[in-house]
């Protein structure tokens, strides 16, 4: 069993700042990369910021410059830093790792439950 925790969400104005975190637990080998998602109402679920197990990270345009994704992998968690939050970030989010779980033989995408951001204006 893995399990994926968000925590960190909330309520924030215009011009503020969040951190999220998700820790991974559980049997779990390794984990590769690590990334955040979000999805707002009405609209797809969309890549936010993504960071491989060497550190290289990658992000959407819409939060490049104002977001930081990093990971403590001692601690097998990822965080997302928010900075210069906007109302369009208003989403839940999610943190998803691709893991070897102890006793497989292959990685499998596991997903978090979500944490709600809400900016307004």
């Amino acid at each position: 069993q893995v399990h994926l925790v968000e925590s960190g969400g909330g309520s924030v104005q215009a011009g503020g700042s969040l951190k999220l975190s998700c820790a991974a637990s559980g049997y779990i080998f390794s984990i590769d990369a690590m990334a955040w998602y979000r999805q707002a109402p009405g609209k797809k679920r969309e890549l936010v910021a993504a960071i491989t197990s060497g550190g290289t990270t990658n992000y959407a345009d819409s939060v490049k410059g104002r977001f930081t994704i990093s990971r403590d992998n001692a601690k097998n968690t990822v965080y997302l830093q928010m900075n210069s939050l906007k109302p369009e970030d208003t989403a839940v989010y999610y943190c998803k790792a691709k893991l070897l779980q102890i006793g497989l033989m292959i990685e499998y995408e596991y997903w978090g439950q979500g944490t709600q951001v809400t900016v307004s204006s």
